[in-house]
C-alpha cells in the first residue's frame, strides 16, 4: 500500500463504540476513528485506556481547534457543555480514574453543574422548541421579556457563543442522536432544522472532524435520563 492510500484510509478510520448521550454532556468508549482539524462547543477529556487503568487526561476547552489522529486506539472521552461544566471542574475525573462508561457516568454526577440563569434556561428550552423550523433570536428574547440586545449579551458572557452559533450547535446535537437512532443523514437533518444533508454534513465536519456516512453507523447508543435539576431536556421532533 502506497503512504497516499494509507494517508486516505486513516482518514475514514470510523470511530467505533459506546456514546451515551445526556442533556448536557456525551459520553464515549471504543475504538478511536480519525478526526480533522476541527472545533466544538463542547469542552473535550479523553484518555488512552492502557489495559485496565486509564492514561492521562487530555483537555480540550471548548471552541480550541484540534484534531484527533490516534485511529485504534481505545479510549475514554467525555464531551461537557461550558453552560454546565468548568473546565476546571472536569479535572474530578482524573482523580475518579474511570476505566468504562459506567464509572465515567459515576464521575460525572458527582461533578457539580454551573447554575443557569432562569432566562436563559427559559430561552434554551425555547429554542429546542423551535429547532425544526426558524429559531428567531427576536422570538426568543419576546419570550424571555428582554431586549434581543440584551438576550445576545447573556449568550455571549455566559455560554460563549451567539444566539446562532448555540442553535446551529443544537440542531447538530439533535441530528447526531436521530442519525445515531437509525435515521438516514437527510431525515436527521430536515427534522433538526438544517436545510439538508449536506449542510448537516458540512456542520459536522468543521465541529466534529469526521464524515457523518462513514462515523455515526458505528456508533451505539444509549440515552441517559436528566442527572442534575437543572439539566435542559431536550425535545424530540420525532416523538
Amino acid at each position: 500500500m502506497t503512504s497516499s492510500q494509507a494517508g486516505s484510509n486513516r482518514l475514514i478510520q470510523p470511530w467505533q463504540g459506546e456514546l451515551w448521550l445526556g442533556a448536557d454532556y456525551a459520553l464515549f468508549q471504543g475504538l478511536s476513528g480519525h478526526a480533522t482539524q476541527h472545533r466544538h462547543y463542547a469542552h473535550q477529556c479523553i484518555s488512552v485506556l492502557q489495559g485496565d487503568r486509564a492514561g492521562p487526561w487530555r483537555w480540550i476547552e471548548s471552541m480550541r481547534e484540534h484534531e484527533a489522529d490516534m485511529p485504534g486506539a481505545v479510549v475514554l472521552a467525555v464531551y461537557a457543555e461550558p453552560l454546565s461544566f468548568s473546565l476546571g471542574s472536569l479535572h474530578a475525573l482524573a482523580r475518579a480514574a474511570p476505566v468504562s462508561l459506567p464509572a465515567l457516568a459515576e464521575a460525572m454526577q458527582v461533578i457539580p453543574r454551573q447554575p443557569i440563569p432562569g432566562r436563559l434556561q427559559a430561552a434554551l428550552l425555547r429554542m429546542d422548541e423551535q429547532l425544526q423550523g426558524k429559531v428567531s433570536a427576536a422570538d426568543l428574547a419576546c419570550h424571555v421579556h428582554t431586549s434581543q440586545s440584551h438576550l445576545q449579551r447573556l449568550f455571549d458572557s455566559r455560554l460563549g457563543l451567539s444566539i446562532r452559533r448555540m442553535v446551529l450547535w443544537r440542531r447538530l446535537r439533535l441530528a447526531l442522536r436521530l442519525a445515531i437512532q437509525g435515521y438516514s443523514l437527510t431525515e436527521a437533518a430536515h427534522a433538526s432544522g438544517f436545510a439538508d444533508s449536506a449542510h448537516l454534513s458540512r456542520t459536522l465536519r468543521g465541529m466534529f472532524g469526521i464524515s457523518g456516512r462513514q462515523s455515526l453507523r458505528h456508533l451505539h447508543l444509549r440515552l441517559l435520563p436528566p442527572s442534575h435539576p437543572d439539566d435542559v431536556a431536550e425535545v424530540d421532533p420525532l416523538a
